[in-house]
């Protein structure tokens, strides 16, 4: 189903195996929260989404583990705010990543936010991981 609804917006998509379910629930163990919906059925239908150049729109679920650990690593609290309200699933191709913002409870939301690397802002982007994946594809994401 969300294969054949990212090629409908842009054939330059590919797509990797599914994310076993253990490895998405590691995810949210490790961070204490609970990831959307939206994004556990993606990553158990496809363990990321790349675009033209390589480009990790969804990361796998791998990669959101680790990226998530490393910026939450004390060398970028002496340059950022701290990242535990944020959960990075991918990246823009220009040093910003986008995240879903975590509620005091753990909850992901779905909203997309984009976290810029210069300034250290968070802007909302999206209401949901497939209408950041569908602007993005049709450049109406602008960072």
């Amino acid at each position: 189903m969300w294969k054949e609804y990212f090629k409908g917006i842009s054939e330059e998509c590919t797509f990797s195996s599914p994310a076993p379910a253990d490895e998405i629930l590691k995810v949210e163990s490790l961070f204490h929260v609970t990831l959307p919906s939206e994004l556990k059925e993606i990553l158990l239908e496809t363990n990321g989404v790349r675009a033209i150049y390589d480009l990790g729109l969804i990361w796998s679920a791998d990669r959101i583990k680790n990226e998530n650990r490393h910026y939450r690593d004390d060398h970028f609290q002496e340059y950022y705010m701290p990242f535990n309200n944020l959960i990075f699933f991918g990246e823009s191709g220009i040093g910003d990543l986008f995240a879903f913002p975590v509620t005091g409870e753990g909850l992901c939301r779905g909203d997309v936010f984009v976290w810029n690397h210069e300034n250290d802002s968070r802007k909302w982007v999206a209401p949901s991981v497939s209408k950041y994946v569908e602007w993005s594809l049709q450049g109406k994401i602008k960072i």
